[in-house]
């Protein structure tokens, strides 16, 4: 899977094309100072929330992946500061919504109190989308995508990988169930 497939993939699955997404073209680095910064506890509530998202099963997990480090990396050198304040506030509305809704911080929710939270922010989120508005939601949906399909857990665990490319087969055989092929 090259990063153009993955970029589809994200699209499709978050309903808007990849937020900071240009920054990938420009090489990042779209202002020259940022006013805003990451806790370790903004890192590890990120974590928790694409580890719900893309959990360790037979294969590993986002958290294996450090997806939350790579979220504040991407967002700090990658967003616009009208993005940054989106993605900030998202994450004390994220809490906020959480302690409303279950008087707990996501961290302190069962298995499935985390998936029907994130699954009915992912409703909101698309609902957000099709109305023409950014929602934080989308935004970490994305970059946990992103993160962990580009992370060399995901690229070479999860995905197929070859480290050295072979000779060229268009009738290469294909089962049910095998994976997706990664590319450096």
């Amino acid at each position: 899977m090259n990063r153009r497939e993955l970029l589809k993939l994200i699209t499709a699955a978050t309903g808007t094309a990849m937020i900071g997404g240009t920054a990938l073209l420009s090489g990042c680095a779209t202002q020259t100072a940022t006013t805003l910064n990451f806790s370790a506890d903004n890192i590890a509530l990120l974590d928790e929330i694409a580890e719900t998202i893309l959990p360790r099963t037979e294969t590993p997990g986002a958290k294996d992946a450090k997806v939350g480090e790579f979220m504040k990396v991407y967002v700090t050198d990658c967003y616009t500061l009208d993005e940054q304040a989106i993605f900030h506030k998202g994450l004390i509305t994220f809490e906020d919504a959480c302690k409303k809704a279950y008087t707990r911080n996501f961290v302190e929710l069962q298995r499935a109190e985390r998936e029907e939270f994130i699954n009915r922010l992912d409703r909101e989120a698309k609902a957000d989308v099709a109305a023409g508005k950014m929602h934080y939601f989308t935004m970490i949906k994305q970059l946990t995508l992103f993160g962990f399909f580009t992370s060399e857990v995901g690229g070479t665990q999860v995905l197929r990988h070859a480290p050295i490319p072979g000779r060229f087969d268009g009738n290469l055989a294909y089962k049910v169930g095998d994976r997706a092929w990664a590319t450096k």
